[in-house]
């Protein structure tokens, strides 16, 4: 039996494994981390060439558990998503052909890329774990991660994301530039062949479920139930923002807070644990209005500011 014990040697294991190929990124891959123990999905947002892909490709290697790279592009259909029936004219029959949805971990390699048709696809397979194509419904193999990436200083010939999916992301999650000295680490590891070429997986995917499972051991105190409730309250009255948090959000919270406490080998979250998320967890769900935009507002400095009013209780 699984018990909250058997998390940290697990995601030990896993991040020493990511940590070969992605030098310096150890607070991307616990965020990854606690996606996966929450069963959620994560939005990995930066510039490129700074590891998004390998990142994504690491942790499935490290999981041994299937991974596919989905490129999207405008012409990108809902079908190469999700899959298509094909006739068998020898078979008198039509027969699913699962599309790239069908894996453990699927990168969706520049999201917003594809047209909203497209982007909808997804939206079944994150909030409920399957999919529906002519009439019929596939589930999806657990446990399933969706990591989609965004280049944001590119914006010609893109589709922003609605609301309405950026709210299935449990998480946000910069990678951003390394060191110079972790820089100078990444030259001298790619001399020869790719690390990525030697990595093999080092957990067990398979046992994720119950790893999530046992998530519902940790404990999390009354006064920061009420102090998570207070801080969206005081996102969705604030000013300055169109659209505050959901009660999506307050759950993303409260679910990530008993992750990360987890990965720390306890059983009760903190309130660190929940003021160090509010960041991933809720900042790419905050709408800032139009004319607070133009006076330089942004959802981030918005949500630093909240969290610096809000009282944080003793516990």
């Amino acid at each position: 039996m699984t018990d909250l014990q058997d998390i940290p040697p697990f995601a030990d294991a896993v991040r020493q494994n990511i940590a070969r190929v992605i030098v310096g990124k150890a607070e991307a891959a616990d965020l990854l981390l606690v996606a996966l123990l929450c069963g959620g999905h994560a939005l990995i947002e930066d510039v490129p060439g700074v590891g998004k892909t390998m990142l994504a490709r690491a942790l499935a290697v490290s999981l041994g558990v299937p991974f596919r790279r989905l490129q999207c592009t405008p012409d990108l259909l809902p079908n190469d998503v999700t899959g298509v029936s094909v006739y068998r004219q020898g078979e008198g029959r039509f027969v699913f052909q699962p599309g790239p949805i069908f894996s453990s971990v699927l990168l969706v390699d520049e999201i917003n890329r594809a047209t909203p048709r497209t982007q909808s696809a997804l939206l079944e397979a994150m909030g409920e774990g399957q999919v529906s194509v002519d009439g019929e419904t596939y589930p999806l193999p657990r446990p399933f991660l969706v990591l989609a990436t965004q280049n944001p200083v590119e914006y010609e010939g893109t589709f922003p994301l609605p609301e309405a999916q950026l709210d299935r992301f449990l998480l946000q999650i910069g990678v951003g530039y390394p060191t110079p000295a972790d820089e100078l680490s990444m030259l001298r590891a790619l001399e020869g062949a790719h690390p990525i070429e030697a990595l093999g997986p080092v957990a067990d995917g398979a046992r994720l479920p119950e790893l999530q499972r046992a998530l519902s051991g940790v404990h999390v105190a009354e006064p920061l139930r009420d102090y998570l409730v207070r801080l969206v309250n005081a996102l969705r009255a604030h000013p300055d923002l169109a659209l505050g948090a959901s009660p999506r959000a307050t759950l993303a919270l409260f679910r990530a807070g008993q992750a990360v406490a987890a990965l720390a080998g306890r059983d009760y979250v903190i309130p660190d644990d929940l003021k160090g998320l509010a960041g991933p967890v809720l900042r790419h769900r905050l709408l800032v209005h139009p004319e607070s935009t133009l006076r330089g507002r942004t959802a981030a400095a918005i949500l630093k500011s909240v969290l610096g009013e809000v009282e944080i209780p003793v516990v």
